[in-house]
């Protein structure tokens, strides 16, 4: 049985290089890079004042992009996916935002409110929730790319103490319909609970904690992603 996938994600910022490097060292496979945007409204709080934070120090997409690039240049090997929303590429240009990330270093994209019909073009990971119908969740694993990102919860992100009790269902369902590695995020904030979901899932995403840890600097990142690292195994 293979390994079990770790994603990180941080919010983009001057330091996010050197973080996201720190969270490699620690055994993530994969590193989301947040793209700030004034209404999120998929996030808990620990995100969403990342996020305002980082607005008010000036990161803008161009500031963004330039994170990525840098991300790149010390990480050549790991997947790197800015993950934010529809309105921002809106703005941007889709097909501009797309190469123009790709030229810095994106493996692909998580675009949170962009429903799975929509520019069907940007190829990106889709996301589905307990609320997704059938007919959903076969739409989102068919255009998936690489993976499908599994919302634990119906609600916004944030670090919790247990695994919501939608998951097994919920990982039923994607499972009766698709074969695509299914990662889970939302709610996942220590080792423990990231064990539990990676008996489940193919993968793990850890978001409000990791930002949170992160803001204690790269050494501990390194330590509370080799403690994720440990309970998925090696």
């Amino acid at each position: 049985m293979s390994a079990k996938k770790l994603v990180i994600y941080l919010m983009a910022g001057p330091e996010t290089p050197e973080l996201a490097r720190a969270a490699v060292d620690g055994g993530a496979d994969i590193v989301e890079l947040g793209f700030p945007f004034s209404d999120p409204l998929a996030e808990g709080p620990v995100i969403r004042r990342a996020s305002e934070l980082a607005l008010a120090r000036g990161m803008r997409t161009q500031a963004c992009l330039d994170v990525l690039a840098r991300t790149r240049e010390l990480l050549p090997d790991t997947p790197l996916v800015p993950m934010t929303y529809a309105a921002i590429l809106e703005a941007y240009g889709y097909d501009r935002f797309a190469a123009d990330a790709r030229e810095r270093g994106a493996s692909s994209f998580i675009l949170v409110d962009l429903p799975v019909e929509e520019q069907p073009a940007l190829r990106r990971i889709q996301l589905v929730a307990p609320t997704s119908t059938e007919e959903r969740i076969r739409a989102a694993a068919a255009a998936t790319d690489g993976w499908l990102y599994l919302v634990s919860v119906t609600g916004t992100t944030g670090a919790r103490t247990a695994l919501s009790p939608a998951l097994p269902p919920l990982m039923e369902r994607v499972r009766a319909v698709s074969d695509v590695p299914v990662y889970v995020g939302f709610g996942i904030s220590n080792a423990e609970l990231a064990r539990v979901a990676g008996e489940l899932a193919d993968g793990v995403v850890v978001g409000s904690r990791a930002v949170e840890v992160a803001q204690d600097g790269p050494g501990a990142l390194r330590s509370f992603v080799a403690s994720l690292r440990d309970a998925l195994g090696t």
